[in-house]
């Protein structure tokens, strides 16, 4: 795969503590995906804000304030794990779908192109920019717009279940499965309006856990222990 996009969950991000960060954690992950650039792939990063805020479990805000909120979120991990990619030698730089003065660059495809052709790990913050629209949808559009192979949803779990393993023991999980079975069988991948968004733009997924020894460098070599969404 020549170039990718690496979806974070926030709490993954977060350890055990489940807020803020685990320093350790989000240098894991930046060390694999210093092997995988080195080995000549081009990443893009999204990054959930799960870590700071679950705004939609309050019925005190207003929805699309609620979803500005969320969207700074994504900014704020956003700046703080490209920090840590640089401290390990990468190169990094953030894009918004809105201005956010001089802590990032306004998204653009070309903008994001020459930053992959220049080696960067390039994050994609904000979301869509508009409320309504998860950090899911988020990872697909950035991911069609930017011609990625492929999407890499990094989670707190292994990879697609036919139901939640912690509540069903005898949840099966999927080595495969085809994006109209997810959508059929209303399994948590990313959300209706992104795997809507995968299928009609052919978008394969590979889910797998953050939490697993070298996942993502794996990933890309093809040692993949998680389930891939087929389309």
């Amino acid at each position: 795969m020549k170039r990718v996009l690496l979806k974070l969950s926030g709490e993954a991000l977060a350890g055990e503590k489940k807020t803020g960060f685990d320093e350790e954690t989000v240098r894991g992950v930046a060390l694999q995906v210093k092997k995988i650039v080195e080995l000549g792939t081009e990443v893009g990063i999204v990054i959930g804000g799960g870590n700071f805020w679950r705004g939609r479990s309050s019925e005190n805000i207003d929805r699309t304030k609620a979803d500005q909120i969320g969207m700074l979120a994504t900014v704020m991990n956003c700046i703080y794990v490209s920090e840590i990619f640089r401290s390990v030698g990468m190169k990094t730089n953030i894009l918004t779908p809105f201005e956010c003065g001089s802590f990032t660059k306004l998204f653009s495809k070309d903008r994001a192109n020459k930053y992959f052709e220049k080696g960067m790990v390039v994050f994609f913050a904000g979301g869509t920019g508009h409320p309504y629209f998860s950090t899911d949808t988020g990872v697909l559009l950035r991911a069609i717009e930017v011609d990625a192979d492929a999407i890499l949803l990094a989670k707190a779990i292994d990879g697609v279940y036919s139901a939640d393993p912690k509540i069903d023991k005898n949840a099966v999980k999927y080595d495969e499965i085809s994006i109209e079975e997810v959508i059929d069988k209303k399994l948590q991948v990313v959300d209706l309006t992104a795997s809507i968004l995968a299928m009609e733009n052919k978008m394969p997924m590979y889910v797998f856990s953050l939490n697993e020894e070298n996942s993502i460098v794996n990933t890309i070599n093809g040692k993949f222990n998680g389930t891939k969404v087929t389309v």
